[in-house]
């Protein structure tokens, strides 16, 4: 059980950060036709799709302390 839900919190971390990267993408289409070019360009794109890959393991080892931590479980009190 303990196992099943580090992993849980993993995923929904890296759900989370997706989520949050694809809504930054999108923020630049409620601008102006003509600034949306310069917002999304190739380099821009390329960038993102770098951030999918390299954020969530970011995300996850910054945020190692609670995804290693199951409620009711005494093994890590401080963890």
């Amino acid at each position: 059980m303990r196992t099943a839900v580090i992993i849980s919190k993993a995923i929904l971390t890296t759900l989370a950060t997706w989520l949050t990267l694809t809504l930054l993408i999108a923020l630049p289409a409620l601008l102006p036709p003509r600034w949306e070019y310069y917002l999304i360009s190739p380099a821009s794109v390329a960038l993102y799709l770098l951030a999918m890959l390299t954020a969530p393991p970011l995300v996850c080892w910054r945020f190692r302390n609670w995804i290693r931590t199951v409620p009711g479980d005494n093994r890590h009190p401080n963890a």
